[in-house]
């Protein structure tokens, strides 16, 4: 009698109860842990999900695999939690110029300290083309580059995950900090949390996860190849800054400033998002966000030992201050993280 094969998932049954059912968040860690490098992501309004190549080796030659359908965030039940777990929520802003700053630019000095002291080798995180503000996943190696690329590009939809590959697999640093949205977050933290043979690279590798405070992310093409340029005729290269605070904030250069409700830019919200009940990366190490501190600060929920360590590190080399400004105003962070949370189905 012939010896059952083990059953194994395949992109085939992630697309089934994730691509097709409208709830992928497009973070790309599907992307990233293929071995076959069978999936991938194109852009504008093929975006929505994952594409593959067929040359996946579970669903063609019944290979055991199932390494994108293990680490799906999407799978999993949406938190109904606020806040998250922490051990001490504090301001904090970056004691050296940071001249892109979000906030404080506390993400940077903390994440600038971490490679600065070899704590980390690597940063996986969002930079953009400052001519047409595309945005792309990198691979920085340097505190000097991080800070010359520091700025919150959040609030454009990239498959962030995707090049933990390029660091893990192909580079092979072995000490990598990623910063990510809470989907990201989410995938992340599975694959730490995995047994799975396959993934256990990206286990051995990450080393911590920033979290930044996430309403929903919007796509490139529909917000500012789109929206922005034929109708408010806002173009990129103008743009110095884009923040979303319940509404959509843009600055020029020239200082000049429009406010934009988030009920006028449902048509480019990345269609994943409407799922999405995580307002403050509950699965970080860090989480971060400008919802909450006074100006020039950066509000900090320090969730594990990992995070504490990278925050007093920071400290101590007098790259981060932390406490500073006015009293932390966590209401406002509570009041949008409710309203995510209203998003979850009953």
């Amino acid at each position: 009698m012939a010896e059952n094969k083990p059953i194994s998932k395949s992109y085939i049954d992630l697309k089934s109860k994730v691509w097709d059912t409208g709830l992928c968040s497009g973070c790309g860690a599907c992307v990233a842990v293929c071995p076959a490098d069978s999936l991938y992501f194109e852009t504008g309004g093929e975006s929505t999900y994952p594409k593959s190549n067929n040359y996946c080796k579970a669903a063609v030659d019944d290979v055991p695999c199932g390494a994108c359908y293990e680490i799906c965030p999407r799978l999993d039940e949406q938190s109904s939690s606020l806040l998250g777990d922490y051990l001490e929520i504090t301001t904090g802003k970056a004691e050296f110029d940071v001249p892109r700053k979000q906030s404080g630019g506390a993400v940077t000095a903390i994440l600038a300290n971490a490679l600065d002291t070899g704590l980390v080798d690597a940063v996986v995180t969002v930079t953009d083309d400052p001519w047409t503000l595309k945005p792309r996943s990198m691979v920085i190696t340097s505190s000097e580059v991080l800070v010359g690329q520091a700025g919150s590009r959040y609030n454009w939809w990239v498959p962030l995950v995707s090049s933990l590959k390029e660091a893990v697999v192909k580079r092979k640093y072995r000490n990598v900090a990623v910063v990510g949205v809470p989907c990201v977050v989410q995938a992340v933290r599975k694959m730490l949390e995995s047994d799975h043979q396959l993934i256990s690279p990206y286990k051995k590798s990450i080393r911590i996860i920033i979290g930044l405070f996430c309403t929903e992310s919007f796509d490139y093409e529909k917000l500012i190849a789109g929206k922005l340029k034929s109708e408010y005729a806002l173009e990129p290269m103008k743009v110095c800054r884009i923040d979303v605070k319940g509404k959509l904030e843009i600055t020029l250069n020239d200082g000049t400033q429009y406010v934009i409700p988030l009920t006028e830019l449902e048509d480019t919200v990345r269609p994943g998002c409407a799922v999405c009940t995580d307002f403050t990366a509950l699965k970080a190490d860090i989480s971060a966000g400008a919802v909450g501190s006074p100006n020039g600060y950066t509000t900090l929920i320090v969730r594990t030992l990992v995070g504490q360590h990278l925050l007093e590190s920071a400290v101590a080399n007098g790259k981060l201050s932390i406490g500073g400004g006015s009293e932390l105003n966590l209401g406002i962070i509570e009041k949008l993280a409710t309203k995510k949370l209203e998003r979850k189905p009953e």
